[in-house]
């Protein structure tokens, strides 16, 4: 970092992980503004630490200290900021230091112990869940996350030990900035083909990742990924799994009251009566890969089995949200085939003969074309499914790919179309026993709404 920087401006500054950053640099005694295209609860939990940020893509609107002060400013930009930008083409024009997110957070993680976990799912309640045991364990580290853990209730941690925890974010490749000493592989299923073109490119990708792994380092993978690794000799590669022949699984799994008890098994030996804090069958996989990482980290056996039980997750992963005897809500921002498939199959599995409504919201049209057949099998395994329409995020829409389109391809038995400004109204409550709301996109504005609408219906 230069140490000439005094102001850093973030053009995205509202993304999960723009706004760690932002908040980073804040505490770090920067001064910190941006720009997001809309307020959210992010941008405004930021305002309130004393950020400024506007909301019209406007030169009119960067603030004086960066638009006189070129040479001690440095602009954060994130790929979904469109390359027509105003304000982007105004620092470009007028020669700022423009540079990606991915790239200033590999400056932050350089010669620090990096534990870096990766995946086209499960890396962000992994890394929260490392996180967490990590401080359990008595090492004071810092994170950077895809989320906001339920834990600490933020998407930063600023700590005192040599220690970060990051998200290693494959889109547009921006996890290659980094060089870990630990690095988590969870996943390696085809997304963002907007980018990538063709699963074998994101597949190299990650190859290429585990390049970057740094000497006498650990390499953690999931079980039969499939994909080649090219860590370096020096570096120990351990394969995990719910269960199996890996160097990290567990046995004697056992479900009580939606939560799993078991017992970790690992190349030291067993760790018994484990119980993990938060729901999902999926989450008990990112468990065992984020208690590998902290045990090869040197967490003990004690402390990893206080910090699974304390584990409160993330939110939006899996997230309880209302819960009595006639209906459980829960919230998830699965917005992939596999997310959506395993996440509905936990639900499956905590709450059998239960009948399932789910509301999605698909994310990206490119997403929603690319895997339109896997869409539609994933969520055909709910009672009842209703449909959103597609939020589009940073693209235009493609012709012929909608909503109805992907409904027309679902086999639930009940399916919809609804809009998001008024499905709170239009909820029938009634008939749904389990009720999920899923997606990427601004879904999340309407689960406090629904939450509200389900403590004043059963209240009367």
């Amino acid at each position: 970092m230069d140490k000439n920087i005094k102001n850093i401006f973030f053009l995205g500054i509202g993304g999960i992980g723009m706004s760690a950053l932002a908040k980073y640099f804040h505490a770090k005694g920067y001064i910190v503004s941006g720009y997001d295209k809309t307020s959210t609860p992010l941008t405004k939990s930021l305002e309130q630490q004393g950020i400024k940020i506007h909301y019209n893509d406007t030169e009119n609107n960067i603030p004086n200290e960066i638009k006189n002060n070129s040479l001690q400013s440095l602009i954060v930009i994130t790929p979904a900021i469109p390359k027509e930008s105003i304000e982007l083409n105004f620092f470009l024009q007028n020669n700022y230091t423009v540079i990606k997110r991915a790239a200033i957070l590999g400056e932050i993680t350089k010669g620090a112990n990096t534990i870096a976990v990766a995946g086209t799912h499960g890396k962000t309640t992994t890394s929260t869940l490392v996180a967490h045991l990590m401080k359990e364990g008595e090492v004071d580290c810092s994170a950077f996350l895809g989320g906001i853990s339920s834990n600490f209730n933020s998407n930063l941690l600023i700590g005192k030990d040599n220690c970060v925890v990051v998200e290693a974010d494959e889109y547009d490749r921006s996890f290659l900035t980094l060089s870990p000493n630990t690095a988590i592989v969870t996943s390696v299923d085809p997304d963002h083909l907007d980018i990538y073109h063709e699963h074998k490119n994101l597949k190299e990708s990650f190859e290429l990742f585990t390049e970057k792994i740094l000497a006498n380092g650990n390499l953690i993978v999931k079980l039969n990924l499939d994909f080649t690794t090219r860590e370096n000799n020096s570096v120990k590669k351990y394969t995990y799994s719910i269960s199996g022949k890996s160097d990290f699984f567990a046995s004697d799994i056992q479900l009580k009251n939606g939560l799993y008890f078991f017992t970790l098994n690992t190349p030291s030996g067993k760790i018994e009566n484990l119980e993990l804090g938060m729901a999902g069958l999926h989450n008990l996989e990112n468990a065992i890969a984020a208690s590998a990482a902290a045990l090869l980290n040197g967490i003990s056996g004690e402390n990893l089995k206080i910090g699974l039980k304390t584990f409160s997750g993330v939110k939006r992963r899996f997230e309880y949200i209302f819960r009595n005897e006639k209906l459980v809500y829960l919230d998830d921002y699965a917005h992939h085939p596999q997310e959506l498939l395993k996440c509905i199959e936990s639900v499956k599995t905590i709450f059998p003969n239960k009948k399932i409504t789910g509301i999605f919201q698909p994310h990206l049209f490119s997403r929603t074309r690319d895997f339109m057949d896997d869409f539609a099998k994933s969520l055909s395994l709910l009672d009842k499914c209703i449909l959103l329409d597609i939020y589009p995020a940073r693209e235009i829409p493609i012709p012929g790919i909608t909503s109805d389109l992907l409904l027309a391809k679902i086999t639930s038995p009940v399916k919809e179309k609804m809009y998001l400004n008024t499905i709170v109204n239009e909820l029938n409550f009634l008939d749904a026993e389990v009720l999920l709301t899923l997606g990427a996109g601004d879904i999340d504005t309407i689960v406090e709404p629904i939450k509200q609408e389900l403590i004043n219906y059963f209240k009367n």
